[in-house]
């Protein structure tokens, strides 16, 4: 039934690490109303991330229920942007959860992906455009059918099990898809050859569409009514980069999340770096790094220091001009793109007396920002010039975090109005899929912050960072 002042709109479900937001967008780009409900993760032994998918669900229903209730329209239909490379198990004859999510942060299988000979590695890239790491779905996978009868098995990625808890039906979306190390992003299949590497079968996989194909329509669901379609599926960083508007070459955007992305669209797929973006009439591919830890260094940090809150931890950063000497490597889980050493420890060097509270504090915010630097490196977008970085997430609210990015990038940094820019982006495509007219990026305003420091300021401080960085990854020994 449409409301009854006829306005119509979109709900976009962003189901998030540490939340799930739920927000209504009409054809316009404008938020109606939203609400967010937390997740909870649990560590039950040393390098293990779970999360328990009804619990993921039961935050995706509240979230829902609060937008809902805060705004009169028609839902015409449903996005969804979810976290990636985490797994969940149902039965395929219940529907229900059968073992908990293992999280994208879960290092459980770094032993055994070190073992694998270095062929499985070739065909992972070739295939993929990825690396075998344990922050990838096969792995996790691998290990969880080996401790599970797979005869009345689903398993998938997390927008799998949202969409299973819709419609019933058990499918997936590419981009997502694009990140378990078994899905062959040029033929738009899954890899018998990965598959077979990797010890999962076929049968237990979902049906893989096109980011923009449709995935059912809502099937029992609290507060929702019968048969609202679910129109787009993105995962959450290639959401945030639909909503920047980065859909060319040469445009580069960074999500600061738990973890952290940076993005930049590439004219074909590359066996090395590369990421099925989105998969609409023809697929586009990105060049990503991964930071394992981004808002949870900051969040550890706070914790740390005794402070309450990150923003407090921002705030008494704020009180120093730098860090002094002082440089904070947050590799508590390893250390991700470039690097990929998953025996990397976490560390702070350059301490002396005159080292303060704020001087860890401001290390902290430059580690967010250095990483972000080693991956534009890395992938070489760094140091061009009239290059530009946009950027989104719960951290770059943070004027100090941008304005230090400028500075190590030694190029322009423009933050989103919208720091969550998921569910908009994933809201974006379904309204041009369902025919509105979209492009709202190009409306949107943001911050923009240009370099503050000079070029040799910048080259001691990052040559600062890399002696910190090297020192951790020779400790691994």
């Amino acid at each position: 039934m449409a409301a009854a002042n006829g306005r119509q709109a979109v709900l976009a479900v962003d189901q998030g690490t540490s939340n799930s937001k739920a927000v209504l967008i009409d054809a316009e780009g404008a938020v109606l109303a939203s609400g967010a409900a937390p997740v909870r993760l649990s560590t039950p032994r040393p390098g293990w991330v779970e999360q328990d998918a009804d619990d993921i669900w039961r935050s995706v229903l509240s979230a829902v229920g609060q937008a809902l209730a805060a705004a009169s329209v028609e839902v015409v239909g449903i996005a969804l942007s979810t976290q990636r490379e985490s797994v969940a198990a149902w039965s395929r004859r219940t529907g229900r959860a059968v073992a908990p999510v293992i999280g994208w942060q879960d290092v459980r299988t770094s032993d055994w992906c070190s073992a694998l000979p270095e062929s499985v590695d070739a065909l992972v890239r070739s295939r993929t455009g990825l690396r075998v790491d344990a922050m990838f779905s096969a792995p996790k996978l691998n290990w969880l059918l080996s401790r599970t009868d797979p005869s009345d098995l689903c398993v998938g990625t997390v927008d799998s099990w949202l969409i299973q808890r819709l419609t019933g039906e058990h499918l997936g979306e590419a981009g997502n898809a694009s990140r378990t190390l078994l899905y062959d992003v040029v033929k738009l299949d899954w890899s018998d050859e990965l598959l077979e590497a990797f010890g999962v079968p076929r049968a237990v996989l979902p049906e893989v569409r096109p980011s923009n194909a449709g995935f059912g329509a809502t099937r029992g669901v609290p507060g929702l009514r019968d048969g609202v379609p679910i129109v787009a599926v993105l995962a959450d960083s290639h959401a945030a980069m639909y909503g920047q508007g980065c859909t060319r070459t040469g445009m580069v955007k960074a999500t600061y999340g738990t973890g952290s992305s940076v993005m930049t669209p590439i004219a074909s797929f590359e066996p090395e770096d590369c990421t099925l973006a989105w998969l609409t009439d023809r697929p586009l591919y990105a060049l990503e790094g991964n930071i394992v830890s981004s808002g949870s260094a900051l969040a550890w940090t706070a914790e740390l220091l005794g402070l309450p809150d990150v923003r407090s931890l921002i705030e008494l950063a704020a009180t120093v001009p730098d860090a002094g000497d002082a440089v904070l490597v947050p590799a508590f889980a390893g250390l991700g793109a470039p690097h990929w050493d998953r025996n990397a420890r976490a560390a702070v060097t350059g301490v002396s007396s005159s080292t303060t509270r704020a001087h860890i504090a401001r290390a902290c915010v430059d580690a967010v920002a250095h990483q972000i630097c080693d991956i534009t490196e890395r992938i070489g977008v760094a140091g061009t010039p009239n290059r530009c970085l946009r950027a989104d997430g719960g951290a770059s609210v943070s004027d100090l975090l941008m304005q230090t990015q400028a500075d190590l990038l030694g190029h322009r940094v423009e933050a989103s109005d919208i720091a969550e820019l998921s569910a908009l982006g994933a809201a974006e495509l379904a309204w041009s899929t369902l025919g509105a007219t979209t492009g709202w990026s190009e409306r949107r305003s943001l911050r923009a912050f240009e370099p503050a420091i000079d070029d040799s300021s910048r080259k001691q401080r990052r040559a600062r960072w890399a002696d910190a960085v090297a020192k951790v990854l020779t400790a691994r020994d």
